[in-house]
């Protein structure tokens, strides 16, 4: 190879590179703005954040909150299923632009990834029929509540139960879900995807959210460095929870308002 033709091929280097740390670079809001359309990945096995209904289509908290936001920034939106373990490389390969699938934050994320403002409720609670009256842990005295041996719940149950709550616990959701359709407990504590899961499931039941054991709000994924998209989708956060999107949206799909969520 002569002197000329590694100088070529060294220029043909650089500027490959440089067309890649371009593409590294780029603006995915503008991008979003050029194409009206923006990706978002979503869950379809995680009701009642998000599943797929009769119609075969996904539906959901999850879904709505992608929806609004699409609404919110004039474009179309393209919805992707993920799993809990594809939805973060989903978003660093940029093959979506948001994931909203139930996303808790924490410090081992945040070195992968940015978050948005928080934008509904995922908690473990006290769930029991209507006219079963229960407003704090000091109502669950003399009553059987069942729960999954081990869980967050059962922890934070056992924690704050006075000493005469008969906890009841199964050694699976599908256990513990049974136990109360047949009425072997009179209350459930549980987190809201499995409670959202068998209010859809037995609506004859009458069950609702009683009281919170413990509050792990979601976030939206954005890809690091996009800063522009973030501050857009916070601004959209912004202006669903002063209009009471966000707690429209919880109340329909959780059962309780998304209350006073982390900004």
């Amino acid at each position: 190879m002569t002197v000329s033709r590694r100088g070529l091929v060294a220029v043909a280097l650089i500027a490959g590179l440089s067309s890649v740390a371009g593409l590294a670079r780029a603006d995915a809001l503008a991008d979003i703005s050029s194409r009206k359309q923006i990706t978002i990945a979503i869950p379809t096995d995680f009701p009642p954040y998000g599943f797929v209904g009769t119609d075969l289509k996904p539906q959901g908290l999850d879904i709505d909150m992608a929806q609004l936001i699409g609404a919110k920034m004039g474009v179309k939106v393209e919805l992707v299923p993920v799993t809990s373990a594809n939805r973060i490389p989903y978003l660093q390969t940029r093959k979506v632009d948001l994931v909203i699938s139930t996303l808790g934050k924490n410090p081992e994320r945040e070195k992968v990834i940015d978050f948005t403002a928080a934008y509904s409720p995922f908690f473990q609670a006290v769930f029991a029929a209507k006219g079963v009256t229960i407003r704090g842990a000091a109502d669950l005295a003399g009553k059987a509540v069942g729960v999954t041996r081990g869980a967050i719940e059962d922890i934070e149950l056992s924690r704050i139960a006075p000493a005469d709550a008969e906890i009841r616990r199964f050694e699976d959701n599908n256990a513990t879900v049974s136990a109360f359709v047949s009425g072997q407990v009179v209350a459930i504590a549980t987190g809201a995807s499995v409670a959202g899961n068998l209010m859809a499931r037995n609506p004859q039941l009458g069950t609702e959210f009683k009281f919170v054991l413990k509050d792990s709000p979601n976030f939206i994924g954005v890809a690091k460095g996009e800063d522009a998209l973030r501050g857009r989708v916070n601004e959209i956060i912004a202006e669903a929870r002063s209009s009471g999107e966000l707690d429209r949206l919880a109340k329909r799909w959780l059962g309780r308002p998304a209350g006073n969520l982390p900004q």
